[in-house]
C-alpha cells in the first residue's frame, strides 16, 4: 500500500471522527473517501451531501446477511431513516446468516419480481451472487452495495468500509499500547469466502509484520458468538502464550467471557468492527478498542446513491469509509448516532 493511501486512510480517520458531532437528522456534510469515477487510483476526500427529496416514490429492496446483532440493525436504521427522508419505498430481506447464501439468490429474485427499481445488497459472497447482480444490471435494475464489498462485478455504485485499513490500523494501534511488550496473537477475520473477512486479515497480517506483534494464528469462521467462542477456546487451548486476539465484534464479545473462564488477566481484545456490546466492552476496559466504519451513515448513503442513480444524476460511484478508532479516551466524546440504531430502535422492514 503507498504511503499517499496510508495517509489519505489516516486523516480521514481523524476528521471522519471529528466531523462525527452533528445530530442525525442533519448528518451531512459527512467526509469521505471517493475514487473518482471509480478509480481506486485516484482516490481524494470529499464531503458527501444527499438530496432533499426524492422525484417519486421509487421502490427499493433490501438485501441483508442477517439482522442478528446491532451493526445490521444499524445499517438498517440508517436505510430506513433516509428512506422516509427522501421518500422512497423500502422492502428489507435478511438471510439469516452466512451460511444462507441460497436464501439471499433466491431473496434477490423476490426482489426482481417485486418490480423493485434498485437493489441495495449486502453479499453473503460476491461470487455467489455476481450472476444474479449481472441479471438485475442487464435489466436496468439500479445495484448499490451496502458495507460488504462488491469488487469485481459490474455495479452501480457502491458504499463500503476501507476493510484493508480498518486490519491495519487495528493492529497498528494494538503495538502501540503494548508498547514494550512482545504481542502473541491469534486473528478471527471473519467467514472465509465474504471477500471482506480476507480484507480484514490481509491489513492485520501486514501491521503484523513489522513491530512488537507475532501472529501465530488465523481462524475464519461465522460472524456469531457462539461459533467465535469455540474458536476462541481453541486457540486459547491451542496457543497458551497468546496474549491478543483481535477479530471481529462477535470475536471480542466471546473473547470478553472466554479469557475469563480460562483465568487470563493479560490478555488484550481489539475488534475490526463494531456492535453495541463493543460500546460498552471499551467502557469498561474489557476491549481495548474497535474500529468503527459508520454503519448508520452507510445505510443512508447507500439510500441516497440508489436514488441520485434512478434520477439519473451525478453520483459517486466508490466510496470508502475510513476508519475511525474507537478507545477509552474517545468513547464519550463521538457521535455514536452516525454508528448505532437508537437503544431502543427494533428492525424495520418496510417503509411506505
Amino acid at each position: 500500500m503507498s504511503g499517499l493511501k496510508k495517509s489519505l486512510a489516516f486523516a480521514l480517520s481523524a476528521t471522519v471522527l471529528s466531523a462525527g458531532m452533528a445530530h442525525a437528522a442533519d448528518w451531512w456534510p459527512f467526509k469521505i473517501a471517493s475514487a473518482k469515477d471509480g478509480d481506486l487510483k485516484n482516490v481524494g476526500e470529499i464531503e458527501y451531501k444527499p438530496l432533499d427529496k426524492a422525484e417519486k416514490p421509487w421502490k427499493l429492496c433490501v438485501l441483508f446477511p442477517h439482522l442478528q446483532d446491532s451493526y445490521w440493525v444499524s445499517v438498517d436504521y440508517g436505510i430506513v431513516e433516509e428512506a422516509k427522508r427522501l421518500g422512497v419505498k423500502v422492502t428489507v430481506l435478511q438471510a439469516g446468516g452466512y451460511t444462507a447464501l441460497p436464501k439471499q439468490i433466491s431473496q434477490y429474485d423476490d426482489c426482481v419480481a417485486a418490480g423493485a427499481d434498485a437493489i441495495l445488497i449486502s453479499a453473503i459472497s460476491e461470487a455467489g451472487v455476481a450472476a444474479k447482480i449481472n441479471e438485475g444490471m442487464g435489466k436496468g435494475i439500479v445495484n448499490i452495495a451496502v458495507a460488504n464489498p462488491i469488487l469485481e462485478t459490474p455495479i452501480t455504485a457502491r458504499i463500503t468500509p476501507d476493510f484493508y485499513q480498518k486490519g491495519f490500523q487495528t493492529g497498528e494501534y494494538v503495538k502501540k499500547f503494548l508498547g514494550d511488550k512482545q504481542g502473541t496473537a491469534v486473528a478471527f477475520p471473519g467467514p472465509q469466502g465474504s471477500g471482506w473477512a480476507e480484507t480484514y486479515m490481509n491489513g492485520f497480517r501486514d501491521s503484523t509484520k513489522t513491530g512488537n506483534i507475532k501472529l501465530v494464528g488465523e481462524m475464519f469462521g461465522e460472524a456469531s458468538v457462539p461459533a467465535q467462542l469455540k474458536l476462541v477456546e481453541d486457540a486459547l487451548q491451542t496457543h497458551p502464550d497468546v496474549n491478543v486476539i483481535w477479530g471481529g465484534a462477535p470475536t471480542a464479545e466471546a473473547a470478553i467471557g472466554a479469557v475469563a473462564d480460562a483465568g487470563l488477566s493479560n490478555v488484550t481484545i481489539m475488534s475490526s468492527y463494531e456492535n453495541q456490546t463493543m460500546l460498552k466492552a471499551v467502557k469498561d476496559g474489557s476491549v481495548l478498542g474497535f474500529a468503527t466504519e459508520y454503519p448508520v451513515i452507510m445505510g443512508r448513503i447507500g439510500v441516497d446513491l440508489a436514488v441520485r442513480a434512478l434520477e439519473k444524476k451525478d453520483h459517486e460511484k466508490v466510496l470508502l469509509v475510513a476508519p475511525g478508532i474507537v478507545t477509552k479516551d474517545n468513547v464519550d466524546k463521538i457521535d455514536t448516532t452516525q454508528i448505532f440504531a437508537p437503544d431502543n430502535w427494533r428492525p424495520e422492514f418496510s417503509v411506505e
